[in-house]
């Protein structure tokens, strides 16, 4: 995982698998980014995620909630066609909004990661 504050952003790149064995850690990491900060916004890029279970739809929504505590949202970049389906299949996708790219989830998010 990678991440780099920008403004009231977050930007968070995901890599490989983010399934049962991975989430404990990556809620951990993220929350050590997250929580010290005035960040209100979550920009996950899955662009480089290879799996994904419903393990890792929890952390998300888990992600999105946090968000949500300080008037913010989650959004969702990179998407392959497996996850986009898991994303959709879950109910994710009618609460939080897929971009094409970070640029595009930036311009709806009003934020810029740089």
């Amino acid at each position: 995982m990678h991440y780099k504050h920008s403004g009231k952003a977050l930007y968070i790149q995901l890599e490989g698998e983010i399934d049962h064995h991975t989430t404990k850690g990556l809620k951990e990491k993220i929350a050590r980014a997250f929580e010290p900060t005035d960040c209100r916004q979550m920009i996950f890029d899955l662009s480089r995620v290879t799996f994904m279970d419903s393990s890792g739809i929890g952390m998300i929504i888990g992600r999105y909630k946090n968000a949500q505590e300080r008037g913010g949202t989650v959004a969702i970049t990179g998407m392959n066609p497996g996850i986009e389906r898991i994303f959709q299949i879950s109910g994710l996708a009618k609460i939080i909004n897929s971009y094409a790219s970070v640029e595009d989830a930036e311009k709806a998010l009003g934020e810029s990661v740089q």
